[in-house]
């Protein structure tokens, strides 16, 4: 069960030393792709948690399950703007924090659209209609 969780750390760690960077060393981006990837750093961050999960624990309630993902990954991003404050040259901002909400959601909106349409296509094999 452990190591299910190793991929969402790996991921944790790299977004924290991705944060730890100084400003002065962070290279001039294009407007706007930063904010895309914040979205694709939670996004990955919320497919780690995900499958962290137990299958069983993901199953019970899809619903319940992504939005404490997303929460999750809200919070994170929360304290990791916070933690940027210290760094020089960086500052928290809260666009950051809702592209980094963004992307954990589109993630799990896309999870919970791929596992809703293999259980009904599942069901419908089984009951002959695939």
């Amino acid at each position: 069960m452990i190591r299910r969780f190793l991929p969402m750390t790996i991921v944790m760690i790299i977004i924290f030393l991705l944060s730890n960077t100084p400003g002065k060393d962070l290279p001039s981006a294009i407007n706007g792709l930063d904010k895309l990837l914040h979205a694709i750093a939670y996004g990955t961050l919320a497919a780690s948690c995900l499958y962290g999960l137990h299958p069983a624990a993901r199953d019970k309630g899809s619903l319940l399950t992504g939005m404490a993902v997303i929460f999750f990954c809200f919070f994170y991003g929360l304290t990791d703007e916070f933690h940027q404050s210290f760094i020089p040259g960086r500052s928290p901002s809260g666009l950051d924090i809702a592209a980094d909400t963004s992307g954990a959601a589109l993630t799990v909106l896309l999870w919970h659209w791929w596992r809703t349409r293999r259980r009904f296509s599942g069901r419908g094999k089984t009951m002959g209609l695939g």
